[in-house]
């Protein structure tokens, strides 16, 4: 196992921004960790990397008590914080030349010229990082977060700020890191999630709401959406839809002779609809489930209607 958090508490005062909450991360997955903002998500990658302590509770990053073992896990650990604290003056090679002697990394010219080819920055390499668009700052920082070749990467918003053609290239290296270590992100970004996870952790309130796949969440919920579309012929209007054992919310498809269907109940709702239309004489067109997406999933877990 690459991460275990148990019980883990964080106090600010009074204020509590972890309540307990407890996850594993196996090695070699990416793990999506979201949550609005305030939730918990920078508090627990920081104590995890060692940035801050913990007020209670356990954190283990590859078998090591992060509290107990502090040195020994930071040289395991590769992080990229949310605000990328580069130096601006410096040029990229001697960035990564000055990290690399941080970790006191023997071979730092092979592995300097590897991290460059990693995340493609052979054309920027000589150029002072603040010249550089965010886009290749992120990838300076990844390189950074990577060059002493650890087992677990923190990545805090890596793709925060960053235009759509960065944000596919980050995520296409995001994802090709993976192959090889395990990798726990946090993000905003629904569709990021999806592309990119193997699992997706919630966190809303300082606690866990959620631990599983994008696709599982999406499933687990109760609630069914199915969309019913009649024969142009076939007159039936909203009150007639809401009498349907089961139907809850109905919602009219603009433009269309398509009906959104809701239920909360258990059951198939296509089949109940299916059956409660041939005893009305209602001709069905064509009949299908309306996956919910996982924004909804988010906003509904984390109590933002």
């Amino acid at each position: 196992m690459s991460i275990e958090v148990s019980n883990l508490q964080k106090f600010y005062g009074e204020q509590a921004a972890l309540g307990g909450i407890s996850f594993k991360v196996k090695t070699g997955e990416i793990v999506g960790f979201l949550g609005p903002n305030g939730a918990g998500k920078s508090t627990t990658m920081k104590i995890i990397t060692g940035f801050i302590p913990a007020s209670d509770g356990k954190v283990k990053v590859c078998g090591l008590d992060v509290e107990e073992n502090s040195m020994a896990v930071r040289r395991k650990i590769g992080y990229l914080p949310e605000h990328n604290p580069l130096y601006l003056d410096m040029y990229v090679k001697e960035y990564l030349d000055f990290v690399a002697d941080v970790y006191k990394i023997s071979n730092k010219r092979e592995r300097i010229a590897e991290m460059i080819q990693l995340v493609g920055l052979e054309r920027e390499q000589h150029k002072k990082i603040g010249a550089l668009s965010k886009g290749y700052r992120q990838r300076v920082g990844l390189a950074q977060a990577m060059i002493h070749d650890p087992e677990v990467l923190i990545l805090d918003e890596p793709t925060s700020g960053l235009d759509p053609n960065q944000l596919v290239d980050i995520r296409k290296l995001i994802k090709k890191i993976g192959k090889t270590k395990t990798v726990m992100l946090s993000t905003h970004i629904m569709q990021e999630v999806e592309a990119i996870c193997d699992r997706v952790v919630i966190i809303n309130n300082g606690q866990i709401v959620a631990d599983n796949s994008a696709k599982e969440l999406q499933h687990q919920q109760n609630e069914q959406v199915i969309i019913v579309e009649f024969d142009e012929e076939v007159s039936v209007s909203r009150n007639e839809l809401k009498k349907i054992p089961g139907v809850q919310q109905v919602r009219k498809v603009e433009e269309s002779t398509s009906w959104l269907l809701q239920s909360n109940k258990e059951g198939d709702l296509r089949k109940i609809v299916s059956r409660h239309a041939a005893q009305n004489d209602w001709l069905i067109i064509s009949l299908k489930v309306e996956e919910k997406s996982l924004e909804q999933v988010f906003k509904e877990l984390t109590g933002k209607k």
